[in-house]
């Protein structure tokens, strides 16, 4: 299954969800499975980006899917980037 990386950084409403709700993180990934996707790593970060989470998804359009519905809360922003094996990149060139 492909695998995305995706960074999110809140946004003021979202540092209040999470300040007032700690496990609205689990519940949002419990969301992004009904979406077609899996949250399979997530780490809270330091510095330019507040979360980094490993993404598995059948396809880049269930991706586009996930980030148009969490973006659209307007909670958080995100950047989603492709992951590609390094064996496989290697054997593409």
């Amino acid at each position: 299954m492909p695998t995305y990386i995706m960074l999110s950084t809140l946004t003021p409403d979202g540092v209040q969800t999470i300040k007032n709700n700690p496990t609205r993180i689990r519940e949002v990934n419990r969301e992004l499975e009904q979406l077609g996707a899996t949250v399979k790593a997530q780490w809270a970060t330091l510095g330019r980006f507040d979360f980094v989470n490993v993404v598995e998804a059948p396809d880049e359009a269930t991706m586009a899917r996930v980030s148009l519905e969490l973006g659209s809360r307007g909670t958080a922003r995100f950047e989603t980037l492709s992951a590609i094996p390094i064996d496989d990149f290697i054997g593409s060139i």
